[in-house]
C-alpha cells in the first residue's frame, strides 16, 4: 500500500463520532431488488445487443434460496466476544416492477408490486432457485442474521422509466419482456442514472419524491415487519430537501459519501463534506469507512485491504462500517461468483475475530442507537 492510500485510510477517520469499542457493521446494498431475471434473460438480451456494462448487469439477481442459505452459513461461521454471530444490514427494497401487469396494459404506465409477490411469481417460474426463498428471508430476520433497512421504494428512476415507456424505447421494452431492469445505455440526462430513484434534472422534480418516500417506508414496514430507522438512497443520491420527509416517517439516520457531489438542478453540483455523527435537517449522517467488494476485479487482495481499512478505523476509535453489495454474494447466474464472494467474506470474518478478539458484530440500527445515546 502506497503513501497516498495509507493517508486516505486514516484521513477519512479523523472527524466524527468515536468509541473505544471495536464495532464491526456490514452495510450491504441492493437486497430485495430485481435487476436481472435469469441467465436465459441475460443471454436473450445479449443476442439483441443489450449487453452488460459491468458485473451488476451480468450477475446481480434477486437473492435466491441458495444465496441466502450459503450467506447465513458464512455469517454463522464466527462469533464475537459476546458469542454473537456476524450480521448483515441489507439496504433493501420493498417493491419491484410488476412486469406482468405492465405487459397486460401494453407498457403504457409503471406499476409496482410488493416483494413477497415477486418471490411468489419467481417461485412459480423458477422453483429450483426461488421456492422457499421468502420464508428463508423472514427466518433470517427472526434469527438476527439480517436486519434490513430502507433503500428506497424501488431501485429505478421514475422519470427515466416513464419517458422511455412513452417513446416505447427498445432497450427498456426488451428488459421488461425479460423481467429485468438492467444494461440501459443512456438516460438522456447527465445528472440522472436509470437506477437512482431520487436523481432529478429540474429541482422541482423533488416534489414528487415526498410521496414516493412516504409510500416506500409504509411498504417497507408492510413487507419486512417494522419501520426502518435508516436510509441509504440508491446510488447514494438524494437532496437534503427530502430529509424532513424521511424524518417525519421514522428515519433517523442516512448514509452519505465522505465527499458528496450534491446536485442542485440542471447539471449544477455543490461539494459537501460529511462524517459519522454530523446532523443535517434532523438526520444523523453515517459515512461508511471500509470498502469490501470481493468479486470486483481489481489488483488487490480484498480481504487484506478490508483488514487494513478496519485497522485504520479502530486506530482512530471509529466503528468499522463495511460497505458492500449483494452482487458479491449472488450465484444464480454464476455459482462461482457466489463461491468466491462468500469464501472471502468468511476469510474476512475469521481474520477480524483473530486479530481483534474484542471485536463486536452489530447491525447498523444498533450502532445508530449508540451514536444517539452518547
Amino acid at each position: 500500500m502506497n503513501i497516498k492510500q495509507t493517508l486516505s485510510l486514516n484521513l477519512k477517520n479523523l472527524l466524527g463520532w468515536r468509541t473505544k469499542r471495536k464495532i464491526v457493521v456490514f452495510s450491504v446494498d441492493d437486497y430485495g431488488n430485481v435487476r436481472l431475471d435469469s441467465k436465459s434473460a441475460r443471454e436473450r438480451m445479449d443476442r439483441l445487443g443489450i449487453t452488460a456494462q459491468n458485473r451488476f448487469d451480468r450477475l446481480d439477481t434477486l437473492e435466491t434460496r441458495e444465496d441466502l442459505e450459503m450467506l447465513f452459513d458464512a455469517l454463522l461461521s464466527v462469533k464475537d466476544q459476546h458469542g454473537r454471530h456476524a450480521v448483515f444490514t441489507p439496504f433493501a427494497l420493498p417493491c419491484n416492477i410488476d412486469f406482468e401487469q405492465m405487459k397486460k396494459n401494453g407498457y403504457d404506465e409503471y406499476r409496482y408490486e410488493l416483494l413477497p409477490e415477486t418471490y411468489k411469481k419467481l417461485s412459480e417460474r423458477q422453483p429450483q432457485a426461488y421456492d422457499g426463498a421468502w420464508d428463508l428471508w423472514l427466518q433470517g430476520i427472526e434469527q438476527g442474521l439480517m436486519k434490513p433497512q430502507f433503500h428506497g421504494r424501488e431501485h429505478l428512476n421514475l422519470k427515466v422509466l416513464e419517458e422511455k415507456l412513452k417513446e416505447k424505447n427498445k432497450e427498456l421494452i426488451t428488459n421488461l419482456e425479460n423481467h429485468s431492469f438492467t444494461s440501459l445505455s443512456d438516460t438522456g440526462y447527465e445528472s440522472i442514472s436509470s437506477l437512482a430513484a431520487f436523481d432529478f434534472w429540474e429541482f422541482t422534480e423533488n416534489e414528487r419524491f415526498h410521496n414516493v418516500i412516504t409510500d416506500g417506508l409504509n411498504r417497507f414496514e408492510e413487507v419486512y415487519g417494522y419501520r426502518s430507522c435508516h436510509f441509504t438512497p440508491p446510488v447514494y443520491n438524494i437532496h437534503p430537501v427530502l430529509y424532513r420527509t424521511l424524518m417525519e416517517n421514522g428515519v433517523e439516520f442516512i448514509d452519505s459519501a465522505l465527499l458528496k457531489s450534491e446536485h442542485q438542478g440542471e447539471g449544477n453540483f455543490k461539494k459537501k463534506f460529511n462524517y459519522t455523527g454530523k446532523t443535517i435537517e434532523g438526520l444523523s449522517i453515517i459515512v461508511r469507512n471500509v470498502v469490501f467488494e470481493p468479486t470486483e476485479e481489481r489488483s488487490l487482495d480484498w480481504v487484506d485491504f478490508a483488514v487494513k481499512q478496519i485497522e485504520a478505523a479502530f486506530r482512530w476509535k471509529k466503528p468499522a462500517i463495511i460497505s458492500s453489495h449483494r452482487v458479491n454474494y449472488c450465484g444464480h447466474i454464476e455459482p462461482g461468483n457466489r463461491e468466491k464472494g462468500l469464501k472471502k467474506l468468511e476469510n474476512l470474518l475469521m481474520k477480524i475475530v483473530e486479530k481483534w478478539p474484542d471485536a463486536e458484530f452489530m447491525s447498523l440500527d444498533s450502532l445508530g442507537k449508540l451514536i444517539k445515546k452518547q
